[in-house]
């Protein structure tokens, strides 16, 4: 059954009418659908194929949260093209690089000593979103200054990065007094964070929705996913490898896959962090129908994640319903 429903034109949409009505009218549901969520939804998907988009808040900023990962591989997959590392380098894992949310790289390090390879490192940042992988891969990138500088240099300003992990979460925590990066253990974050009076929290976390660091816009995301997915940004065999280990993603079964028919092709990476549910990727359709990428991003929920999740959800099976059945219409 079509869900696609045609209704009519909305102005906070990039598309015009008058160029396509029919992506104007897809525009009006995804504002719609997008009603699940108590929070602000930002939306820009492009059928790899045909170059069609849709933009709903588009060209606005949101949090990445873990969504920032994809950002972070392009900028060492790029040193790689260039000679300037291998995914086969060996980087051990020190007492200070166990940052919060990385239960897989905390399990493994009972004693000093553990080393990794960078294409280790990718896999567990992208596939189940570990953090201490991330700051990791982020590190041996350069750092967030040449991830930023990375984006730009792309034609895409609307991405940047300020921080690693550790310090976005803390930051979203409220914790105060973090002692140089050169003091880090892996038993100090929970104190740190449970000294924060909730109240405090609440008022950071409120904070981090209108905080232009660590933000992208749905647009310059897209752009970024076209990019990586026709293979024209990275050499192929590692745009190839990066895909896959998108493919392999672990997290957000409710958000872009979660309305989607069983079996659809999926290349992705979530980000969450309270009030901010985001999912972006690449989404297979069926047949000859081509690929779609596809960036949701929610801020200033404070509804149960759930309701975002939906959203994001209703928003993905939206925009695959219409390019599955009017890929190509003009009117």
């Amino acid at each position: 059954m079509v869900r696609f429903a045609w209704v009519f034109w909305v102005s906070c949409s990039l598309v015009s009418a008058a160029s396509d009505a029919s992506l104007a009218r897809l525009a009006r549901q995804i504002e719609l659908v997008s009603a699940a969520t108590d929070g602000i939804v930002g939306v820009s998907a492009t059928h790899i194929e045909t170059g069609r988009a849709v933009s709903v808040r588009g060209g606005e900023h949101f949090p990445m949260a873990s969504a920032v990962k994809i950002p972070f591989a392009v900028q060492l997959m790029s040193l790689v093209d260039e000679g300037k590392t291998s995914l086969d380098k060996m980087v051990s894992l020190a007492p200070g690089d166990l940052h919060p949310g990385s239960g897989k790289l905390t399990e493994l390090f009972f004693h000093p000593g553990v080393s990794l390879s960078l294409a280790n490192y990718m896999e567990l940042m992208l596939v189940i979103s570990d953090n201490s992988a991330a700051d990791v891969v982020l590190r041996e990138g350069g750092g967030p200054a040449m991830v930023t500088a990375r984006m730009k240099s792309l034609g895409l300003p609307g991405i940047r990065v300020d921080r690693n992990i550790a310090l976005l979460i803390s930051d979203w925590m409220g914790a105060k007094n973090i002692p140089p990066e050169s003091e880090w253990n892996k038993d100090m974050w929970d104190p740190l964070y449970d000294a924060v009076p909730a109240s405090e929290h609440m008022r950071a976390r409120r904070a981090q929705w209108a905080d232009p660091r660590d933000t992208a816009t749905p647009d310059d995301m897209t752009s970024l996913l076209v990019r990586i997915w026709k293979k024209n940004l990275l050499q192929r065999g590692n745009a190839e490898i990066l895909l896959g280990m998108m493919e392999r993603c672990q997290t957000g079964k409710a958000r872009i896959k979660g309305m989607l028919p069983a079996g659809t092709g999926l290349a992705h990476k979530t980000g969450t962090l309270g009030g901010i549910v985001d999912d972006v990727g690449v989404m297979t359709l069926p047949g000859d129908a081509g690929h779609v990428a596809i960036s949701v991003f929610t801020k200033a929920s404070i509804k149960p994640e759930e309701a975002s999740e939906k959203a994001v959800a209703e928003v993905a099976r939206t925009v695959y319903d219409y390019f599955v059945f009017v890929p190509g219409a003009k009117n």
